[in-house]
């Protein structure tokens, strides 16, 4: 009965999967019978010929299996391609959702036309597939003269996203009951800030889902690589091609975990990035960079040169109180210098976070002392600059002066969004300002604006716990991994020189152990790559996760590749201590 019952629930998901699938031929940005003809067609033909050669082709075996595989990935990839983008176009719309319906609410409380509200939105290329949405709906009433809850409605049944399409939905029933667009749109902020919420917290519990299972997978792959290294020295196969190819595996599980973690991160840059790039943040982080680059790339010459014998001088020279000169240094020391350009942009992606942290309440006590005193901006800064807002005070100062001196509002706060360098008050300062140009409430519109923010920084805050939840794994499991591959390989190489040793006058060792299939220092430059790779895609990892500047993951890759380094000439001093006693 259960199984019964299993294999009908199968049934139904596949059945609900195919109708699915044949949906989004119908939603995807070229007709189906163009589609059909130009992709799914000729990827079927690919199929077939590669069954063909497969089939008839003098080649071992070996390498005609792997060549209808080819053709099977590619048909696949052609029929499921429309449902992909659908997905992709889904996400995109989504991680912009919250933003652009405050945007929304904040045009709609000033004194321009509700149809202005959608225009100004449509326009906005920032937002990407969801002002694509917006305009659509802008098209259905200026070319085909629907109304606006007309319009909502037909684009309702069209979006990829289930929550915009419930949104234009609800819209185009309440505008078209006579509700003011404002109204629903100030109703509606409690919801799609509950759902933003709820999707953030969501991404951030599926991440936590994942971090358990990747401990267990590189764990596993870390024990597979140990039994690779030992197991040879008993049953005589080529140790050297069994290593490379677990890790290889070992690379593959590390990348596609990665990209997991890539799609399921929730969308939240920390840094604005203007684009004429002339911050000053983006000059300084840049020089760094290429000063620490260059840097790098002497020290890995001078390593290169030394360890090859192509120069006079090595990194022994450098380190002339280590002697000798452990292997692992050669790979911890020339990437050192990287560090630099990571350190500088942590301490500024702090500032970022402390600024804000601070500017719901600047712009809350700025938009409620405009509207109690009925004066400018320029005014209310006046006093307002005096205040403690932390971090954000200097670019408070700076804003008051450039509005003093008579500079354009807008200029002036984008220049302000430009000092702070955050993401966050450069989108609603935006709106703060437009809003206010257009006649609405600074105190309703700081308000709104300041509970947006907090609702942003508290998740941000939960967020940063599950980054630092990471970077211990990443950092355990680096030593951990680390520790075992040497342990394996020093044992190998004691092994290897005890049979040497005996060999020679006691008895046939060769006959227990097969030490002389095993190349020792061409494994050990294996291992070391293995630690390069993990470092670098750990680094990256917890760069997405945290949603700050890609910099930032230069101090962590550093810190990985020497952590891993370290662990590697400690376990090789200690098995040799311990087993040589």
């Amino acid at each position: 009965m259960a199984a019964a019952q299993s294999l009908g629930g199968a049934v139904s998901t596949s059945i609900r999967f195919l109708g699915s699938l044949a949906e989004s031929y119908d939603r995807i940005h070229v007709s189906k019978q163009r589609y059909v003809l130009s992709i799914l067609v000729p990827s079927a033909l690919f199929f077939a010929l590669t069954i063909g050669v497969a089939w008839t082709a003098p080649l071992p075996l070996s390498v005609r299996v792997p060549v209808p595989l080819l053709g099977a990935l590619t048909l696949a990839s052609a029929v499921l391609y429309p449902k992909l983008y659908l997905s992709q176009r889904r996400a995109a719309i989504e991680r912009q959702l919250h933003l652009a319906m405050t945007h929304m609410t904040v045009l709609s409380t000033t004194n321009i036309d509700r149809m202005e509200v959608f225009r100004t939105l449509g326009a906005e290329e920032e937002y990407g597939a969801l002002a694509e949405e917006i305009a659509h709906v802008v098209h259905l009433v200026d070319t085909w003269n629907q109304s606006l809850d007309d319009a909502c409605r037909r684009r309702a049944k069209e979006v990829p996203s289930p929550a915009l399409s419930d949104f234009f939905d609800r819209l185009g029933y309440t505008l078209g009951a006579g509700q003011a667009l404002s109204d629903f749109l100030l109703s509606e902020q409690h919801v799609m800030l509950e759902r933003y919420v709820t999707a953030y917290e969501g991404a951030l519990d599926n991440l936590e889902v994942m971090k358990d299972l990747y401990m267990s997978m590189i764990l596993s792959m870390t024990f597979a690589l140990v039994f690779a290294i030992v197991l040879p020295i008993l049953t005589g196969n080529d140790p050297t091609t069994t290593v490379a190819a677990v890790i290889v595996m070992f690379v593959f599980v590390q990348l596609g975990f990665y990209l997991v973690v890539r799609a399921l991160a929730p969308y939240d840059p920390v840094w604005y990035h203007p684009e004429d790039g002339t911050a000053p943040t983006d000059r300084r982080v840049r020089a760094t960079l290429w000063a620490s680059a260059l840097l790098a790339g002497g020290l890995i010459c001078l390593a290169a040169g030394g360890l090859l014998g192509l120069s006079p001088y090595g990194l022994d020279d450098l380190l002339f109180f280590v002697d000798p000169v452990p292997l692992p240094l050669y790979l911890a020391v020339p990437v050192t210098p990287l560090a630099v350009s990571g350190v500088l942009v942590r301490a500024e992606e702090r500032m970022i976070g402390a600024r804000d942290e601070e500017f719901p309440s600047f712009v809350r006590a700025l938009g409620a002392t405009e509207s109690a005193k009925q004066s400018t901006t320029t005014a209310v800064l006046r006093t307002l600059r005096e205040k403690d807002f932390g971090p954000l005070t200097p670019d408070i100062d700076r804003l008051y002066r450039r509005l003093n001196v008579r500079i354009e509002p807008v200029d002036s706060w984008r220049l302000f969004a430009v000092d702070s360098r955050s993401y966050l008050i450069q989108k609603f300062s935006e709106m703060y300002v437009i809003g206010r140009g257009m006649g609405g409430d600074p105190k309703q519109l700081g308000e709104l604006i300041s509970a947006n923010m907090n609702t942003v920084n508290q998740l941000r805050e939960k967020r940063r716990q599950a980054t630092v939840t990471l970077v211990g794994l990443l950092y355990g499991i680096t030593a951990a991994s680390t520790f075992a591959f040497f342990i394996g390989l020093q044992v190998v190489s004691i092994l290897a020189d005890i049979s040497e040793e005996l060999t020679v006058d006691q008895f046939d060792f060769g006959q227990l152990i097969y030490a002389g299939v095993y190349d020792i220092p061409l494994i050990e430059y294996l291992l070391l790559l293995v630690i390069l790779f993990n470092a670098l895609l750990s680094s990256i990892m917890i760069r997405t996760i945290d949603g700050g500047n890609k910099a930032n993951a230069y101090l962590h890759f550093v810190l990985l590749t020497w952590l891993g380094c370290l662990t590697a000439v400690g376990t090789k001093e200690l098995v040799s201590a311990i087993l040589t006693i």
